[in-house]
């Protein structure tokens, strides 16, 4: 019998302000940009991508495209997004 698979949307399981903060937090861990950009698609998607992409100023499908894991969003897209989300980014000293 062949088992039956599909694609995981991190976005289905995002669903308080707690565990979208723990789910960006994790993320930035890693310190991966690419895998940062993804992440806030996920939580755009899980806020509901067209209200997000109006309050950014851009198209739907632009963004979607420039949060996925092969787009390349400005800085200034990532902070328009992090503001339309109700996020705050904030800088911290690394620990040695």
């Amino acid at each position: 019998m062949a088992v039956k698979t599909s694609e995981w949307d991190a976005s289905e399981y995002l669903g308080s302000e707690e565990e979208i903060a723990a789910y960006l937090n994790a993320v930035l861990d890693e310190g991966d940009p690419v895998l940062l950009q993804a992440a806030l698609g996920d939580v755009a998607k899980a806020r509901g991508m067209t209200a997000v992409a109006r309050e950014v100023g851009v198209g739907r499908e632009s963004l979607y495209k420039s949060l996925s894991l092969t787009g390349n969003p400005s800085f200034q897209t990532i902070a328009k997004v992090s503001n339309a989300l109700g996020l705050r980014m904030t800088f911290q000293p690394m620990l040695k």
